[in-house]
């Protein structure tokens, strides 16, 4: 297993926005060259020990909550790991870990409530978004916009072997390319 700084420095010093929201095959391998085995120790919960520091946690949450994004792109197992991720964001939080961590840290440490199907958790998600900035609050707004409209997100339909409706299918004919 890599460590939390490997993954830190991965995420947030090797690579940018550019290729964390741009859905590239070439990033998808360098996550799986680097990180499939990291991810397997983490789901199985052996990356506790990268709890004990803020940024670690935020390590820990990366890997199962954006790797399994670039890992399982397109399959069911890319949400797999989305409740854990969730609940280790809400842990972090409630120790206060997120407050010593720079905004787009924090962004990607709040990234499970983002992700989440609940409109409960973005109750939530969206007061800590709105800590970090206004362009962070916009965006889950068109997210809970989105879970208000479908009660899902229907990009997800396919790989969870949902059935789209009609509605939802304009939506994302319309719609294509946008994340969500």
């Amino acid at each position: 297993m890599r460590s939390a700084k490997d993954v830190y420095d991965f995420w947030f010093i090797e690579h940018s926005k550019e290729d964390w929201f741009a859905a590239s095959e070439t990033f998808d391998k360098e996550v799986y060259d680097g990180f499939a085995s990291t991810h397997g120790a983490v789901t199985r919960g052996e990356g506790f020990v990268w709890r004990s520091t803020p940024k670690g946690r935020l390590a820990e949450i990366i890997v199962l909550d954006q790797f399994s994004r670039q890992l399982f792109r397109d399959k069911a197992k890319a949400f797999a790991y989305d409740s854990m991720a969730l609940v280790l964001a809400q842990e972090a939080i409630g120790v206060g870990a997120d407050k010593q961590l720079t905004e787009i840290e924090r962004s990607f440490l709040y990234m499970p409530f983002m992700h989440s199907e609940s409109l409960v958790i973005h109750a939530a998600g969206l007061r800590l978004f709105e800590q970090i900035g206004e362009e962070y609050a916009q965006f889950e707004h068109r997210h809970i916009e989105v879970l208000q409209r479908f009660g899902r997100y229907p990009k997800r339909n396919a790989a969870l072997g949902r059935n789209s409706t009609p509605e939802e299918l304009d939506y994302m004919q319309a719609s294509a390319q946008r994340m969500f």
